[in-house]
């Protein structure tokens, strides 16, 4: 399901709907509240929103560039190499002008999230070199988001992705040598304090700012730098988060493990009476996994303090479905990775390759360098299509983060209240081999899977059932179509929906769309529940649409 960011008015006026009904006036100042996070008048916020990647950190991928242009500083001296350096001055002006406007923020508003996470990029705010100095580029970029988003009302997490030296030692920092650089030269840190100071002086009395996200995802474990350098990581955090007080006492902060942000070893008893930590979450098994949190949800008892989910996506709606219905059933907040990027049907919004994109490309891999002009060309069509309004929108993948009709239910995405409330199976005992790994619903892959998109289905016998629950932004009526297959003929299946039930007769066979009544869906959230009444049968996926 695509097409160009002018949604229909119908589907606009839903999330209008949506975004009137969340937005409670104007921001207050978030804290956290032992394992919750809270406003002003003491009422609970789980922060869903989208990360700002790609904007004032550039990543390769997401250029579909290859290993000579897999982060800022190679991008940067590709672009210098094919149109020089005064076109490419203009150029990386107007391409973070045009990346994210006001009219992104709106957008996302409108949508239903309630924040966003900007990837910094610290040379944007700090020159390199033996005599740093501060650039005002990166925080008049800041000022114009926080601004937007406070007229929104739209929270922003501050998330310094490429700190002084580099963080990790990998792309994603902007690395100068493939080296946590932070960590080995004590002259970074230093610079990494004092544009934390910079940063919490310059938005101290800033509602809008729900909080300061200290490094992205340091110290991988496959680089060896978690080995070498992680029990300097809570140190430094400590040595920040004491410099941010001496200038701001209101922020919330937000701590990332490392290995990926994952890796919670490095945390020990709470140093700040307003943190929260955070893990980053993916799901890129083969066949599809439902990653499991508990060890997360463990250390959130023994620290008591929120738990957010920095970044999720990535992959497709099936997975981005199950990740934010099991994060919300465990009172935990997320943000999607990322908002835009190009040539690609799986996030929110994506950027239409220019024409000649694929000469740039081949020379990122090393291949032939294209002309001045078929360069010149290529950039100055992507400064156009970078803006929201070239973009192409894909409603669906934002309908699945929400769990939102129109779209599809998958089958093994049931709730997580547990037996006889989302699902009922006669062997409790059991666990699935697949999937949902601690949860005895029988999950199995659906053959020709390909290799990124989730294709598996549920298997039930008599008398078993599976419930879920589907958003609508309004009260009304859907086409109902369910894919399934009797495993034992014929199986006779009741699908319910808010207590209105209809019946399929499956005969044995391959799978089969089976178009059912319409169904009235009410605004707000339902309940469906899928109840096999005789045979065994199996299921692959419900549609509302």
């Amino acid at each position: 399901m695509r097409n160009r960011m002018g949604m229909t008015a119908i589907v606009a006026a839903f999330v209008t709907a949506l975004s009137c009904s969340e937005v409670q006036g104007a921001l207050t100042f978030l804290r956290t509240r032992g394992q919750d996070m809270v406003d002003e008048a003491n009422r609970k916020v789980l922060l869903r929103g989208v990360g700002l990647g790609n904007w004032m950190l550039p990543e390769g991928y997401m250029w579909k560039f290859g290993d000579q242009g897999d982060r800022p500083r190679k991008i940067e001296k590709i672009v210098l190499a094919l149109i020089g350096p005064e076109s490419a001055a203009r150029f990386w002006a107007e391409y973070r002008r045009a990346y994210i406007t006001e009219a992104d923020i709106a957008r996302i508003a409108e949508l239903g999230f309630n924040s966003v996470r900007p990837a910094l990029n610290a040379r944007l705010f700090l020159t390199e070199g033996d005599d740093a100095a501060h650039v005002d580029e990166g925080f008049q970029l800041l000022d114009h988001l926080v601004g937007w988003c406070r007229e929104h009302g739209i929270y922003v997490i501050i998330d310094m992705h490429g700190a002084p030296g580099g963080q990790t030692g990998a792309n994603i920092d902007d690395s100068p040598d493939d080296q946590p650089g932070l960590f080995m030269d004590k002259r970074n840190q230093d610079r990494l304090v004092g544009l934390w100071v910079k940063i919490a002086a310059r938005y101290k009395d800033e509602p809008t700012v729900a909080a300061y996200d200290l490094l992205n995802e340091p110290l991988p474990q496959r680089t060896g730098a978690a080995e070498k350098y992680k029990d300097q990581l809570e140190p430094l955090y400590k040595r920040i988060t004491t410099a941010i007080r001496e200038v701001d006492k209101r922020h919330m902060i937000t701590l990332e493990g490392a290995d990926w942000a994952n890796d919670w070893s490095v945390f020990s008893t709470p140093f700040d009476d307003n943190l929260f930590h955070q893990f980053h979450y993916y799901c890129w098994d083969r066949p599809d996994k439902l990653n499991d949190i508990s060890r997360f949800i463990e250390r959130r008892k023994e620290l008591n303090t929120p738990v957010w989910v920095g970044e999720t996506g990535e992959k497709d709606n099936a997975i981005y479905w199950a990740t934010t219905q099991y994060f919300e059933a465990n009172n935990i907040g997320w943000s999607f990775w990322p908002w835009k990027k190009m040539e690609a049907t799986n996030g929110p919004c994506s950027i239409t390759a220019p024409e000649g994109w694929g000469a740039i490309r081949t020379y990122s891999r090393g291949g032939t360098k294209p002309s001045v002009e078929v360069a010149r060309k290529a950039f100055d069509e992507l400064l156009r299509n970078v803006r929201l309004e070239n973009c192409v929108f894909f409603p669906d993948v934002v309908n699945a983060m929400f769990r939102r009709a129109p779209g599809r239910i998958e089958a093994e995405n049931y709730g997580h209240e547990g037996l006889n409330r989302s699902y009922y199976v006669t062997d409790s005992t059991q666990e699935s081999k697949y999937y949902r790994t601690a949860e005895p619903v029988p999950v199995e892959p659906i053959a020709g899977a390909d290799r990124w998109s989730s294709q598996q289905g549920i298997k039930l016998g008599e008398g078993e059932w599976t419930a879920y629950t589907v958003e609508s932004l309004a009260t009304r009526d859907y086409s109902v179509v369910v894919r399934a297959m009797a495993e034992t003929s014929p199986a006779s299946v009741e699908l319910t929906i808010n207590g209105h039930t209809q019946e399929l007769l499956i005969l044995k066979g391959d799978w089969g769309e089976i178009p059912l009544k319409t169904a009235t869906l009410s605004q707000g959230v339902n309940r469906v529940r899928v109840l096999v009444k005789s045979g065994t049968a199996r299921l692959d996926w419900i549609a509302l649409n």
